[in-house]
């Protein structure tokens, strides 16, 4: 049976992908940082339906705790703070977002290689970075640490997929745009995606299921020979 851990998988993208690979056959570790309860009741949806799950509590900053997760790896995790301007960042903050969002995608990836590769005695995998739209359009006003720990991910998607590509495994990206998922609360605006969705191309924002397909086929042995590349799933922005 195919193996795919999935990081930050109690809600949002996480939780759509966790759902997603149950329904497509892989047996599903669901990481979660705090929210217990939610994460349980995504195994109980999975388990319900046939599947098989076990939730998993790490915070992937830690490197102690991310060594213990890994055999197939979706890197979803990540943070957001209010919207704020420049000025008003802090050390702090930056160092926060910073250590979940591109600390925490190392430590995942390191450990994902070390059980993937052909030098170690793995059979290869596939690795997906959930990025952001951020990364290209930089956020500007709201979250420019946001977007520069996202631009941090995808430089490391792309130095990954050619540092390991010979080892059997691949390294790919999704950005996401405006997605209807409770990360806009933490930046203190649940409504965003409605306040800005006309100005996209496509005129609505995504859905958490949407990015989860993007993720799942990256996954399949349908992009056996896609490496070093990302998906835009951003409504054509």
């Amino acid at each position: 049976m195919k193996v795919a851990l999935v990081t930050g998988a109690s809600r949002g993208i996480g939780r759509a992908t966790a759902l997603l690979l149950a329904r497509q056959g892989y047996a599903v570790g669901v990481n979660y940082l705090r929210d217990e309860s939610a994460a349980r009741q995504v195994v109980a949806e999975i388990e319900a339906q046939g599947g098989k799950a076990l939730a998993l509590q790490a915070d992937v900053a830690d490197e102690a705790q991310v060594m213990a997760m890994f055999s197939a790896l979706v890197n979803n995790a990540g943070i957001l703070f209010r919207q704020a301007n420049i000025e008003q960042l802090t050390a702090e903050r930056i160092n926060k977002v910073l250590g979940t969002n591109v600390t925490g995608y190392f430590l995942c990836c390191r450990e994902a290689v070390k059980r993937m590769a052909r030098r170690h005695g793995g059979q290869g995998g596939a690795i997906v970075n959930v990025s952001s739209a951020a990364s290209r359009l930089g956020a500007p006003g709201e979250y420019v640490d946001y977007a520069a720990s996202k631009g941090a991910v995808d430089s490391l998607t792309i130095g990954l997929s050619l540092e390991v590509a010979a080892q059997g495994i691949r390294v790919n990206g999704v950005r996401p745009g405006l997605i209807y998922t409770e990360i806009h609360a933490s930046g203190g605006e649940p409504g965003r995606v409605d306040r800005v969705k006309s100005s996209l191309p496509m005129q609505r924002g995504g859905q958490p299921q949407e990015v989860a397909e993007a993720i799942a086929w990256l996954l399949s042995d349908a992009a056996s020979y896609v490496t070093g590349t990302f998906i835009e799933a951003a409504g054509g922005r």
